[in-house]
């Protein structure tokens, strides 16, 4: 069915073939992740070309594919000759996973034509079974944050959460982290991609953990914002307006709005309590295998639809003195935004219990 509707993609643009190379699209698609492998599709065929490393991979795990086994190395070579034969003169790629090298190569060969959002766009909807996969990262991503709370004392440093976030991830099933886990305490709270550090953590300090997990090849995205004993009031009063902001973007996601509209929502609400300055990115992005689009910022005119799913993720960061973000990976259900992350978005005061 996706390869199918990809081949429909070709036909109508008038292009001979698109030739895969990015991970996470090859494996939409039902090919291998791996980096010696390129998926090459034609409005009537698609083709795996690989080398030794995946042949027996390629015959348990893949199905529907003509395969071509080729020599380490040699791998465009022998897509050009193949194209060749096959009298094909139009070919798409995307804007990611071939290299520079490889566009100059191929475009000495053939009329080349970037795919900036196609494939995007036919990720973006996803099914009924991508749902359920999503759904079942994000339930498991609120196990390990339930995990991970009682573990958390003054003393501990962030790469010790950092790495109790990785173990009981691998050990409840993830096969990987969606990206490299978020810690960031303190003053260091302020960094919205401040990633773990020696720093200890100190009474009153708030401590901002995102992550998200690998799961069955879909992955989760969520951030919560905890305290560590009392925290002074302007943190408190931020950590309020970056709740009521997230909880208002979160439900006013729906079937026909724009990702700019969403992010416009969440910002007004800040920009409001005199922090627009600190807020200072996009609200969120779509949730899949990887590289998912709805984005939602100031500038996105995409068109929310049925079936996406997304993160809503504000935040307020002031420097040295800390930040707050808080995020949920919301879809789009019988035409409203449903939040997939249950863990409470109220202000947790970890030192109250476990200190």
């Amino acid at each position: 069915m996706r390869i199918e509707k990809l081949q429909q993609l070709l036909r109508e643009s008038g292009k001979d073939a698109i030739v895969i190379k990015n991970r996470e699209n090859k494996k939409y698609f039902g090919s291998l992740g791996g980096s010696g492998i390129y998926l090459v599709v034609t409005p009537s065929s698609q083709v795996q070309f690989f080398d030794g490393r995946y042949r027996q991979e390629i015959k348990e795990l893949t199905t529907g594919f003509e395969n071509i086994e080729v020599p380490q190395g040699s791998y465009l070579p022998k897509i050009i000759d193949w194209l060749k034969q096959q009298q094909m003169k139009q070919l798409a790629i995307e804007p990611t996973g071939l290299s520079i090298q490889e566009y100059q190569v191929l475009s000495e060969e053939f009329m080349i034509e970037i795919w900036p959002h196609q494939i995007q766009q036919l990720r973006a909807v996803k099914s009924a079974q991508e749902i359920q996969l999503i759904q079942k990262a994000c339930q498991v991503t609120d196990e390990i944050f339930d995990e991970l709370l009682p573990e958390i004392k003054i003393g501990m440093q962030e790469n010790e959460l950092g790495a109790l976030i990785h173990y009981l991830s691998l050990k409840k099933g993830a096969t990987a982290m969606a990206f490299d886990p978020i810690v960031a305490s303190g003053p260091r709270s302020a960094l919205p991609h401040g990633r773990p550090t020696q720093r200890a953590f100190q009474a009153g300090d708030l401590i901002t953990i995102d992550f998200g997990i690998v799961l069955d090849d879909y992955q989760s995205d969520m951030t919560r914002t905890i305290a560590l004993g009392d925290i002074q009031q302007e943190l408190q009063h931020i950590y309020q307006v970056v709740k009521e902001a997230q909880q208002a973007a979160a439900d006013f996601v729906r079937v026909g709005v724009t990702g700019q509209e969403v992010d416009a929502v969440a910002r007004k609400i800040i920009t409001e309590a005199g922090y627009g300055e600190y807020f200072s990115h996009g609200l969120g992005h779509g949730i899949g295998m990887g590289g998912d689009v709805p984005i939602l910022n100031p500038k996105s005119q995409m068109v929310l639809q049925e079936k996406m799913v997304m993160s809503i993720e504000p935040g307020i960061y002031l420097p040295e003195i800390g930040g707050v973000r808080i995020e949920d990976d919301v879809m789009i259900q019988d035409g409203v935004g449903v939040a997939l992350n249950k863990t409470t978005k109220e202000l947790l005061n970890v030192g109250e219990c476990y200190v």
